[in-house]
């Protein structure tokens, strides 16, 4: 019996490099940017560019091993859920602490404390340990924190994907306000739509070098058309540099309408096709080309597997193969 080989073992990211043990590795290198007073600027790039550590130098949390970062005035960040709160302190007496750090006076604190408590709608256990809090309260009281207390630069990283959908709508309104006012927000996020909806401009950075800068919708472009991010498609035309294995390699995939036509926006009323195009390079093997859709967060929310009865049980022969979410007389088309 020929032996089964799962395909999406094969299908890993090969751009993903290891070093040597010797080398060193640079988060950040060569990274030059201004960003004036009052403006609004999303940081775009795929994980592991540099932009985490881009946001820890500039908030004061980590030295840079060369260069230098200058910033001009209150920074209020927002990295990480935790983020400077005590756990054993109350909600309360959080707000008030934070607000010492950034150098506030109590009367201040005072003047913004129950807008933090209404924006973060923790009313109820502001008394409470926030050790109690589940970490929607914890990032809800967190964000409120860093936005209220008249920051002049406020620093907002992907942390905020971990709130509710209402919740995000109300910090990025609350955002947009802040640059209404005249106030620096740098904004990191993957949801690019927020990127080009909240900030004028934006910076894509990739391998810890900043790639380019310009208007926020220009550089979304640029972060789908140069395969960084996620686009409608992904084709590998050189199969040196394919997705692959020992039994079979990636050359393609595809998002298309109901009519066919490739696109990247997708009306979740109407039926969406997803396409894969693979090469079978060693035969023998039982294959189960299937697909897995994760959301924003990585999570997992379902998979669609190859049906096709023409194939079950078989194994195939070397050759391209092309599977389409489609019923029709081709033994390489499915139904998803």
């Amino acid at each position: 019996m020929a032996p089964f080989y799962r395909l999406v073992e094969s299908w890993r990211d090969t751009r993903a490099e290891t070093a040597a043990p010797n080398e060193t590795i640079w988060a950040l290198r060569d990274v030059s940017l201004e960003i004036k007073h009052g403006e609004v600027v999303g940081i775009i790039s795929r994980n592991g560019a540099g932009k985490s550590t881009l946001l820890k130098i500039l908030s004061r949390i980590t030295e840079p091993t060369t260069g230098f970062a200058e910033i001009y005035g209150r920074v209020g960040s927002l990295l990480e859920v935790g983020t400077g709160f005590h756990g054993e302190l109350t909600g309360r007496e959080n707000i008030y602490l934070n607000g010492a750090i950034l150098g506030m006076r109590k009367r201040e604190i005072d003047r913004k404390f129950d807008e933090i408590v209404d924006f973060s709608d923790v009313e109820k256990f502001i008394d409470t340990p926030v050790k109690h809090y589940s970490s929607g309260m914890y990032l809800r009281l967190a964000f409120a924190v860093a936005a209220h207390l008249e920051p002049a630069v406020l620093i907002v990283d992907e942390v905020l994907a971990v709130g509710d959908v209402s919740f995000q709508r109300k910090c990025l309104d609350k955002m947009q306000d802040l640059g209404r006012h005249r106030r620096t927000v740098l904004f990191v996020s993957h949801n690019i739509p927020a990127v080009t909806r909240l900030c004028d401009w934006a910076i894509l950075l990739n391998e810890g070098k900043v790639v380019a800068d310009g208007p926020a919708p220009k550089i979304a472009s640029d972060f789908f058309n140069s395969g960084l991010g996620i686009g409608p498609r992904r084709e590998w035309p050189d199969p040196l540099k394919a997705p692959d294995g020992d039994v079979a390699r990636l050359l393609a995939v595809r998002v298309r309408t109901e009519e066919g036509e490739v696109t990247d926006v997708i009306d979740i009323r109407r039926p969406v096709r997803v396409e894969m195009e693979y090469e079978v390079i060693t035969p023998g093997y039982k294959l189960m080309p299937h697909f897995l859709f994760t959301n924003q967060e990585g999570i997992h929310a379902f998979s669609a597997h190859d049906v096709d009865p023409a194939w079950r049980g078989r194994s195939r022969p070397a050759g391209k193969y092309l599977n389409l979410p489609m019923t029709e007389t081709s033994g390489l088309r499915q139904e998803l």
